[in-house]
């Protein structure tokens, strides 16, 4: 295995034995993202059961009632085991609050790992490993609502189909809205609106929408949606057994405790997407660690999947956020990891697919959220994007924007990212003229990272195309100077 797969895609198996290979990457300006790569080896009925059991709550177990979430945000036996169908991603499964803690001690090795290979690291975390996630689906249902409803009240106004940044509602028409509703008397709803909450515009956004949640008043009560099936207004919030609230404490517990070592060790966190129906709640909790730790620099990093329809307006209303409220933007743009169990979860459950509908359309929304993250750049010296792609195409574009931008590499605004064992004909050229690049660098005894490495070599014919295209480049280059006579001449 140390000769072929494991030795292709994963570092060594424990901190000491990789450094090696992390002092000879840096020697080529290609920096390290440490990733402990061991997984649970659960054969897919484990994992299907121990899915059930932790995205269920107390209330849907016992019988005593059935679940207010929408479909999407249930759990669902035929895709109770998420690693089917996902090559490239890490799955963990929720056991305990015990397990949990031993997750978070991982990462908290790998992030002081990273502290000691470099000055300048990045560390990922997953926090479906960090908590139960029954909390992520109650949490992601309860935002969906909230801005559906928001759009619901957007189309009234007249303004449906307009970007999301451009959602303006007028406050009167919206506080007439509600009141003819029966959430709350008028004078309730006047006072969730004042000039000190949203300012003197006399218009309501969708960040002003989204932050009534974060509400400390007495409006937590009146909140409630409309059932899109039955009409009626149900409660946004769920209520959680005490029990179910202490797991989800621990959850932010344990991410305040990563937050705050990678601060310490002066470490970069990258937050990794995961799939949608936990993806709300995975990144308005990555926003809250932002708003608390992105203060001087961008420490914690949040994932944009690009391959989703609504990448672009997460995008720019995080960007917005950021600005309004005066923390540093961090992001990593990828493409997703999800794609197929995606689809095929929202086709037999019966919702809307969110995945664009053709690699083009994919690759478009890369660019486009690309783009605007880099203008902000230019304007924003504070701010910061992982560009993680394996794309020849996409990295072009990066260094042709940021040309004409004037986005200096030694500014180190803008960071590339390539999985260890892949695309070095991108990462090396890039790290050798000095622009930031980095490896992610899985780790981990031999027999504890084979369920990672069994899905790598899902991959190989991927591996094999790069390897092509690496020898059809070097072939290039050694006919160009055996032409111009410079093949024992090192250019100048």
């Amino acid at each position: 295995m140390k000769m072929t797969f494991y030795g292709q895609f994963v570092a060594g198996e424990d901190q000491e034995s990789i450094r090696p290979l992390i002092q000879h990457n840096r020697a080529f300006g290609v920096g390290s993202i440490l990733d402990y790569g061991v997984e649970e080896d659960l054969s897919p009925q484990e994992a299907e059961h121990k899915e059930m059991e932790s995205c269920t709550s107390a209330v849907e177990r016992e019988g005593s009632g059935t679940s207010k979430r929408e479909k999407q945000y249930q759990a669902h036996r035929a895709f109770g085991d998420r690693r089917d169908g996902v090559i490239s991603a890490r799955t963990y499964f929720y056991a305990n609050e015990a397990k949990c803690d031993s997750h978070m001690e991982t990462f908290l090795r790998c992030i002081e790992a990273s502290g000691k290979a470099s000055d300048d690291g990045f560390s990922a975390i997953k926090l479906t490993a960090l908590g139960r996630p029954q909390f992520l689906l109650q949490f992601s249902d309860v935002l969906t609502k909230w801005r559906r409803f928001f759009h619901q009240m957007a189309a009234e106004q007249g303004k449906a189909g307009l970007a999301a940044m451009d959602m303006k509602l007028e406050v009167a028409v919206l506080q007439e809205s509600v009141a003819k509703m029966g959430i709350a008397s008028r004078t309730e709803i006047e006072s969730w609106f004042t000039a000190e909450t949203l300012g003197v515009s006399g218009t309501l956004d969708l960040l002003d929408w989204s932050s009534l949640i974060d509400s400390r008043t007495e409006l937590s009560k009146h909140l409630v949606v409309p059932n899109m099936q039955t009409g009626q207004l149900e409660p946004l919030l769920s209520q959680f057994t005490e029990e179910e609230e202490l797991q989800m404490t621990r959850m932010l517990q344990r991410m305040d405790i990563l937050a705050k070592k990678a601060t310490e060790v002066g470490v970069r966190l990258m937050v990794d997407a995961e799939q949608t129906y936990f993806q709300p709640a995975i990144s308005r909790l990555t926003l809250e660690m932002q708003r608390k730790f992105n203060i001087e620099k961008p420490l914690i990093f949040n994932t944009y999947q690009c391959y989703l329809k609504d990448a672009y307006d997460n995008v720019t209303l995080d960007v917005e956020l950021a600005r309004r409220e005066g923390w540093c933007f961090g992001a990593k743009l990828v493409r997703g990891a999800y794609m197929a169990q995606e689809r095929a979860r929202a086709a037999e459950i019966g919702y809307e697919d969110p995945i664009n509908p053709t690699y083009e359309a994919t690759h478009a929304m890369y660019h486009r959220c690309l783009n605007y993250v880099l203008e902000e750049l230019k304007h924003n010296a504070k701010a910061k994007v992982m560009v993680a792609s394996h794309n020849e195409d996409t990295v072009r574009f990066t260094l042709r924007r940021m040309e004409e931008l004037g986005l200096h590499p030694a500014d180190r605004q803008v960071y590339f990212g390539q999985l260890l064992g892949m695309c070095d004909q991108i990462s090396f050229p890039l790290g050798q003229a000095g622009f930031p690049v980095y490896k992610y660098v899985p780790y981990g005894p031999v027999m504890e990272v084979l369920p990672y490495l069994s899905r790598r070599a899902l991959e190989n014919s991927g591996v094999m195309k790069g390897a092509w295209r690496e020898r059809q480049l070097l072939w290039q280059e050694l006919k160009r100077r055996l032409r111009t006579g410079s093949l024992f001449h090192r250019p100048a």
